[in-house]
């Protein structure tokens, strides 16, 4: 039998609200840094950036950026100024945020040029002997832990630093460390690893890169951390970073096909392989 005609409004009003409500798409709001190869771009070029896609896309939403270059501060004047919800990309224990399920495990890693016999320790013999690249962070020089290491062994005289955020009026500024090895400016450098898998591989020919191994140096300096997506600590009552973690595993496959496509160093690869051995 037929509705009456009011109930029959009724009916197509509640439907097409509901139908307008239901395209109203989730929104994942990312905050991201615009020039930052290989990590993310405003092109969406960075690995991060098909991170965050997949993610949103397993959780019917779609990403909506905020952009911020990653400098001192950004963490407060994005996430935790609730200008999005996630970032892609921060290790694991990061100050006031809390983690979702890793997406990798890197570290830094020494880049030499082909044919050299590769360093994976700082307590190699030949370093002190060589011109050494490392990573700064900030205007006042603040030191990696790689420099840290070398320091520790009285490796300074022929070491050479290399701004992290580099020059940012150039496409992926934090890469004239890589250029410094293939030009030979130096005779190695050590790299945070995606940084370094990254762009070694576009130079021609392409660099060797070794994660330093162990992954630490004493109790209290490592080279190696977990990296996630962050949410801001005080969020919700953790089911929002659930909900994160669960497409992540839930895409782990696509997920290690990137970060091999972008040839990411890795421990936690590493160890599977051996594992499987």
């Amino acid at each position: 039998m037929m509705a009456p005609p009011i109930l029959q409004g009724a009916i197509i009003a509640t439907l097409a609200a509901l139908a307008c409500g239901s395209s109203e798409a989730r929104e994942l709001r990312v905050c991201a840094d615009p020039n930052n190869l290989p990590f993310s771009n405003k092109a969406g070029e960075g690995f991060e950036n098909r991170i965050a896609e997949i993610v949103a896309k397993d959780l019917g939403a779609s990403v909506a950026y905020t952009w911020w270059a990653q400098r001192r501060g950004f963490l407060r004047n994005t996430l935790n100024a609730d200008l999005c919800d996630v970032v892609p990309g921060l290790p694991v224990g990061t100050e006031l945020t809390r983690p979702t399920a890793p997406l990798y495990r890197s570290g830094y890693a020494f880049v030499q040029r082909v044919g050299a016999e590769p360093i994976s320790s700082f307590d190699d013999p030949r370093l002190p002997d060589m011109t050494i690249g490392v990573q700064m962070v900030g205007d006042d020089g603040y030191n990696t832990p790689p420099a840290h290491a070398l320091s520790r062994r009285g490796i300074v005289a022929k070491v050479r630093g290399y701004a992290l955020y580099g020059d940012y009026s150039k496409p992926h500024p934090p890469s004239a460390i890589i250029d410094a090895v293939a030009n030979g400016e130096v005779d190695t450098a050590v790299v945070w690893g995606p940084l370094a898998g990254y762009f070694a591989a576009r130079q021609t020919p392409p660099l060797q890169v070794t994660l330093v191994r162990p992954p630490f140096d004493g109790a209290r300096l490592p080279f190696a951390f977990d990296i996630s997506f962050a949410v801001r600590r005080d969020d919700d009552d953790g089911a929002f970073v659930q909900e994160i973690g669960g497409a992540i595993r839930r895409h782990r496959v696509e997920i290690d096909a990137i970060l091999a496509e972008y040839r990411i160093p890795r421990f936690d690869a590493l160890q599977s392989a051996e594992i499987q051995r």
